[in-house]
């Protein structure tokens, strides 16, 4: 066994050995005390709730969370692999590392410390205007933008309940949220180049090539410590 091979068994040994059996009653419980679950709540049930009272339903409310769902394990993918793992680079006396990024790697160090799962409550300050903008002013109607929206909020809620839960001590007991779980843990204590969906496994990462036979890829020396040598 090598030596890479073996220091990452033995830190996913270490990290087993921390975890307690706790049921999903209490992992929701642990959920709600970050910012990042209620900022994104409030957003979706105010959102929500205009999107009601705007009506002018139309077909194209329902194709477009349709659209959305399908797209959103690449965008995931995309996010991941671009902002995430972005590479801290110099543009002349500046260094260009977003707090995504810097609060990424912090996560790859220790994936057991749960605040740095979420998304930081910092970037909603400009990413919820961000959406507000787009669904404002790119859609035809104001309805189908409220649509869009609402689906926003839907899937942020999701992206961060199905993260966090992967990351706690709540063990897997169906076989979809399994392989999912699975999916992810390789991405931390496997090896980082690959699995990069979290919410779904195997679905934009068999399309965009991260997705191989675990048995065939190495233990990365870099999984924890990204972009080290």
């Amino acid at each position: 066994m090598s030596e890479v091979d073996r220091l990452a068994r033995e830190r996913l040994r270490a990290d087993e050995a921390k975890r307690r059996s706790i049921g999903l009653g209490d992992a929701a419980r642990d959920f709600w005390r970050h910012p990042s679950p209620w900022l994104i709540s409030v957003f979706l049930v105010a959102i929500g709730v205009t999107r009601v009272v705007v009506g002018d339903w139309r077909w194209s409310d329902a194709v477009t969370p349709l659209v959305m769902l399908a797209v959103f394990p690449f965008f995931e993918w995309v996010v991941h692999v671009c902002v995430l793992h972005w590479r801290p680079r110099r543009l002349g006396p500046l260094t260009v590392d977003p707090l995504l990024s810097r609060k990424h790697r912090e996560h790859h160090v220790d994936p057991r410390d749960i605040p740095l799962v979420f998304i930081p409550w910092q970037v909603f300050l400009w990413l919820l205007p961000v959406i507000l903008a787009i669904g404002l002013l790119l859609f035809p109607r104001a309805g189908l933008g409220l649509t869009f929206m609402t689906v926003v909020g839907l899937l942020g809620i999701g992206y961060e309940w199905t993260h966090y839960l992967i990351h706690s001590d709540y063990r897997p007991r169906s076989r979809l949220y399994r392989a999912v779980w699975r999916n992810h843990r390789l991405h931390h204590y496997k090896n980082e180049h690959y699995w990069f969906t979290v919410t779904t496994s195997g679905t934009a990462d068999r399309v965009l090539g991260t997705y191989p036979d675990a048995r065939t890829v190495a233990n990365s020396p870099t999984a924890r410590e990204l972009h080290s040598s």
